[in-house]
């Protein structure tokens, strides 16, 4: 929007910088926090850009695309099962697994930036009121995890869709205008913002790397 490419072109630009991304952390041996976290990056900002282009330059609205990319990623599930005989999102160890589990990621988050902009903008929540929305959703998905008896692979796949509408409202607040319901920070600032934190949890959380395995999914 700020450099006024338009949906397809920015799409275009993220899948190849999803592109480069996925094949350094297919390639790396071992997991890398650098290599993992450009990936995820990357999903995000090729979700976004692609959810846009779905919903408002092919006008196909937040209700047909988000329903359109919740068939796909069930069907991207499905076959993954299928093919390996399981859904280990802790220990994906294979390339075809790794595969599975990008691909999904991709397309979750895709579906999650549809999912927040219907929320905040067509049912008129608002970013914030939205935000507080998928927060919630994702304690009830936390409070499933040690109540029920539901799959873990459900239940992190509900929470993954979960956190990029939550993303998605939440970056909103920071960067639309006062008018529009929000704080008016910038994109730019904003995002940078953002990558210190990110930064700084990931710093924080990583473990030795002389004792992990190969390990795409933890």
């Amino acid at each position: 929007m700020t450099l006024n490419l338009g949906y397809g072109v920015s799409s275009l630009i993220f899948l190849g910088f999803f592109g480069v991304t996925l094949a350094g952390q297919i390639a790396s041996k071992r997991y890398h926090p650098v290599y993992y976290w450009a990936v995820v990056i990357a999903t995000t900002t090729v979700g976004t850009t692609t959810s846009d282009y779905m919903d408002r330059t092919l006008g196909l609205g937040y209700v047909k695309s988000s329903a359109a990319l919740l068939c796909l990623v069930i069907a991207v599930l499905l076959v993954w099962h299928y093919s390996t005989g399981k859904i280990a999102v802790d220990d994906v160890t294979t390339r075809k697994s790794e595969i599975f589990y990008w691909l999904t990621i991709l397309i979750s988050n895709t579906l999650g930036t549809a999912l927040g902009d219907f929320t905040a903008t067509t049912t008129g929540l608002g970013f914030e009121r939205g935000a507080l929305v998928f927060s919630g959703l994702i304690a009830l998905v936390a409070a499933a995890h040690f109540l029920t008896n539901i799959p873990d692979s459900v239940l992190f796949w509900s929470a993954y869709v979960l956190t990029r509408p939550l993303g998605a409202t939440l970056g909103d607040t920071l960067t639309k205008s006062h008018a529009e319901g929000g704080l008016a920070l910038g994109r730019i600032m904003s995002s940078l913002t953002i990558l210190v934190v990110m930064t700084i949890i990931i710093a924080l959380t990583q473990r030795d790397p002389r004792t992990e395995e190969r390990t795409a999914g933890t």
